[in-house]
Formats: C-alpha cells, sequence, structure tokens
C-alpha cells in the first residue's frame, strides 16, 4: 500500500474501533474518589440516628433507627403538623452481635393508617430532632429513583446529590449498600451518610453480595443486613426478608433475591408465583422487578453470574408481562430493547444495570465487542436513573451521569408498557398454565 495512504487508513480504523467501545466514547471519565472517612463524633446514647423509612402495606411506612441506649422506647410520634404529633405507634425492635461488635438497638416501628401524597412531621423515641417525610401518591404518575451498588465514597456523595435535586416518591436500590464487608462500624457510618435522603423517602432494598457477610461455620450470611434493613416481606406474604413485593400507585414492584435459592422448587420461587397470581393489571398496570445480579450484560464484569437464576426464573417472569428489570453488580450502566430469551422480543423486559452508585471498586469499564443487537446503551460512568410512571400506559426513563448537572439526560427513553400493547393479555393463557404446575 501507498506510504500517504496507511496514516488516513490507520487512523480510519482506530475511529471505528473507537466507536464500537462504547455509544459515549467522546466523554472522558474523571479519576476516582477517595472512600469517605467518619471522624469519631459520639453522641447521647438516646438520640436516634441512621433513621430511614420503608413502605410497610397500603398506607403504612416503617420507621428504622438505631440508639445506643438499650432502654430507649421504640415509639414513634407523627403528625401533618410541625411540632404537633397527633398520632403515636409503637414498634419492635433487636439488635445483633458479630466478632467483637455489639449493635445499638434496632428499632422497627410501622406507622398509618396514612393520606397519600401528604407530607408528616415524626419523631423517634420520644426525643431527638424532628424528621419530615412525604408518604407517595395514591395515583399514578409516580417517580421512582434508582441506584444501585452504593459504598460510601465520594462518588457516593455526589450520588446522593443528584438524587436530592429530583423529584422523586420512593428510591429503589437493588442491593450492595454499605460495603460493609464485615466491618460493622460501616453499616453505622452507611445510615449516617443516607439519613437525610433515607428518613424523607421510602428506600426500598434487596440484598447484593456484599451484604452476605457469611462465615462459615460460625455466622449465617446477611445478619446485619436482615436486623438493620427490614423490608415489608411479611405484609407481601414472604417469609424471607431476601425477597418480597410492594405497590405504590399503579405499579407492583417485585425484590427477588438473587442470592436466595431460586430454582423451581425452592420457597422464592413458590412465593413468587403466588405474589403474581395476586397481581391485577387493571389496578396496578405496571409490573416491575429487581434484584442485583443482571441477567442482561455485556460488560466482561461478572459475565454470567445470573445465568442460573435466569434460566430458572425469566419463562416465569416472562409469561407475567413483567415490563422492567433493574439489576445492580455490574459498576456501569447498560440499557437492553425489549428481550427475552436472549433476543430482542416485543413482549420481553427491558433490562437495565444500573450498579453504578459509587462504590469502592471503581468502574467496570470494559465492555464486549461487538455489542448483541439486544443492548442499546452502555457506559461505564457513576449515575443514578429515574422512573417516571406517567399513566398506565406511559414511563419516562432517564439516567443521569454524576458528572454532570442533574438536569442532564445522558440516556432516556420513553416505555410503553405490556398492558398496552396487548403482550399480558396474550399471555394470560401461558401464565395460568406456569401458576398451576405443582
Amino acid at each position: 500500500m501507498e506510504p500517504n495512504l496507511m496514516l488516513p487508513l490507520t487512523m480510519a480504523i482506530l475511529m471505528i474501533i473507537a466507536a464500537a467501545a462504547t455509544v459515549t466514547a467522546d466523554y472522558i471519565r474523571p479519576p476516582p474518589r477517595k472512600t469517605l472517612h467518619f471522624p469519631w463524633d459520639p453522641k447521647p446514647s438516646s438520640l436516634p440516628q441512621q433513621v430511614h423509612i420503608s413502605l410497610a402495606g397500603d398506607k403504612h411506612l416503617r420507621i428504622s433507627w438505631i440508639t445506643g441506649d438499650k432502654s430507649s422506647p421504640s415509639v414513634v410520634e407523627y403528625g401533618t403538623s410541625p411540632g404537633s404529633y397527633s398520632s403515636r405507634a409503637e414498634g419492635e425492635s433487636t439488635s445483633y452481635k458479630y466478632l467483637l461488635y455489639s449493635s445499638g438497638k434496632i428499632h422497627h416501628t410501622v406507622i398509618g393508617p396514612l393520606e397519600h401524597g401528604t407530607i408528616y412531621f415524626y419523631r423517634c423515641g420520644g426525643q431527638g430532632p424532628e424528621f419530615q417525610l412525604k408518604t407517595p401518591p395514591s395515583q399514578l404518575p409516580v417517580t421512582f429513583a434508582v441506584a444501585g451498588d452504593m459504598g460510601q465514597t465520594g462518588w457516593t456523595k455526589s450520588t446522593l446529590d443528584h438524587i436530592d435535586q429530583c423529584k422523586y416518591d420512593v428510591h429503589m436500590l437493588p442491593g450492595d449498600l454499605a460495603y460493609a464487608d464485615y466491618f460493622q462500624r460501616r453499616w453505622d457510618t452507611f445510615g449516617e451518610l443516607v439519613q437525610p435522603l433515607a428518613s424523607g423517602r421510602p428506600w426500598m432494598v434487596t440484598e447484593g453480595n456484599h451484604e452476605k457477610e457469611n462465615i462459615p461455620l460460625f455466622k449465617d450470611g446477611f445478619q446485619s443486613y436482615n436486623a438493620r434493613w427490614k423490608m415489608p416481606f411479611e405484609e407481601s406474604g414472604s417469609s424471607s426478608n431476601l425477597y418480597y413485593s410492594f405497590e405504590v400507585a399503579g405499579v407492583h414492584v417485585i425484590m427477588l433475591g438473587s442470592f436466595a435459592d431460586y430454582d423451581e422448587y425452592s420457597d422464592q420461587y413458590s412465593w413468587l408465583k403466588a405474589d403474581l397470581s395476586k397481581v391485577d393489571r387493571n389496578r396496578t398496570p405496571w409490573l416491575l422487578v429487581l434484584f442485583h445480579v443482571p441477567w442482561y450484560n455485556t460488560n466482561y464484569a461478572h459475565q454470567g453470574e445470573g445465568d442460573r437464576m435466569m434460566a430458572a426464573m425469566e419463562p416465569l417472569l416472562y409469561a407475567a408481562g413483567v415490563d422492567i428489570v433493574l439489576a445492580g453488580h455490574v459498576h456501569a450502566y447498560e440499557r437492553s430493547k425489549r428481550v427475552y430469551n436472549g433476543k430482542s422480543d416485543p413482549c420481553g423486559a427491558v433490562h437495565i444495570t444500573i450498579g453504578d452508585g459509587g462504590n469502592k471498586e471503581g468502574l467496570a469499564q470494559k465492555y464486549k465487542s461487538p455489542s448483541p443487537e439486544w443492548s442499546v446503551f452502555r457506559e461505564a460512568s457513576f449515575g443514578h436513573g429515574e422512573l417516571k410512571m406517567m399513566n398506565s400506559t406511559h414511563a419516562f426513563w432517564s439516567w443521569h451521569r454524576n458528572d454532570d448537572d442533574e438536569p442532564v439526560r445522558s440516556d432516556q427513553v420513553w416505555i410503553t408498557s405490556l398492558v398496552s400493547s396487548g403482550c399480558v393479555a396474550e399471555k394470560s393463557h401461558e401464565l395460568r398454565k406456569i401458576l398451576m404446575a405443582p
């Protein structure tokens, strides 16, 4: 080849390779940020700390907090005016020991019935500061903030600051919360870090691998997670805090456990069938599922780790007409077309990996190339998602990169519900057949 043609050809090849590597190859990522350090800050033992709230059945919320004082009551006073508490509820408490660590007294108190879309003021334990929360709406529209694999780094703080700027009703977190990784004090610092947001809007979480913390022959897994982050598993008929469901406005959300047994003979699978049999798509036209390990992933990180769960559960979720599946684990962002059984399918779910909340391990930057036809957008950057269920037929998803201002949408798409497309009605016979199988 002529020498004067070599340089242009080489440049063209490099440009093609760069374009294939990622949809947003022109974005230059900033360097990693350090893990946050929390200086020892002793507080009165009776002072409520690590306050967070979660949904607990129709018109009810669970208020959770920790005190150093073991005699502190599990009482919440609340009302619709600051400093004036017209209602009072008493709950339960627990604590745990982990090697040389002893937790404080962990309180869980359910309050309600509450009015939808209403601001309430509340106080925990009969003293301490007043907190403010807002209950979700009773009808669509409703907005979810979504971010997984949070951790406690400078990027985590950036993610929380970005989420704080958006108007959302419920935060959903598909696993890997504190990255305590056996160091129990990190659970405490994470609770303090997220309290400003988690005390004001419901945080609905499911477990990731970093919550397990088991020690063979000595400690079962998820002890700390289950004690601190109690979700409405009992209210949804589940026997385990690792999987449950809840409803808000016109949305039924199923939180599955990637680290609980999930084969067709498991308790989780049986519970899932029972839960799906109760879903009324007239009342809740949208059906969402969250779990930690993604099933559709073109990143080299964690390749194939969700395959067994996918083989066991995807046919059931497909027959049920699940609209959107949200996962974490891979420290990057990716969105698919509607997909089923490894191929684009107009009646399949949109799969979104959003494990980019700010973890200490950094980003997963290597993707498989070329990308499969079902992968629409992928990028290794920290950020969060916002899912706005506008009405019974349309939802708007947007992904916000941390390095941008909150109003900037790095990825966005309108999603049409499977109810409105006819897919749910089309597969109703298939679903009944699966649900009736022994």
